[in-house]
């Protein structure tokens, strides 16, 4: 089977190899001796989200820690409280409305 890559380094695949594949969505993707070996996989949220913990090492501390540290950093200011009277909007009538759209001459 023949595949092209585009300009934008974009292949389709054909459809027979879709299909052998199991209609998969995602595919891991590996280069091995000049060759590029896709993979099917079946990918979740969690998984994507497990994958890159495993990926950046982290431990349970860590992320405890970061958590912590975003809830202190995003608790906004309290805003200052500034007096203001309210303003009063009142509709012009109709006539007025057409008179002020309409050009002098």
């Amino acid at each position: 089977m023949l595949a092209k890559l585009t300009s934008k380094n974009q292949l389709t695949l054909p459809k027979a190899a879709v299909e052998a594949a199991g209609n998969a969505e995602y595919f891991d993707i590996e280069a091995k001796a000049g060759q590029l070996v896709l993979t099917p996989i079946r990918m979740q949220r969690a998984d994507a989200v497990r994958a890159k913990l495993a990926e950046l090492d982290l431990k349970e501390g860590d992320l405890a820690a970061a958590v912590a540290w975003a809830r202190n950093a995003s608790t906004p200011p309290k805003p200052a409280h500034v007096a203001e009277t309210k303003a009063v909007y009142r509709a012009q009538p109709a006539h007025k409305r057409k008179a002020a759209k309409r050009p002098k001459s």
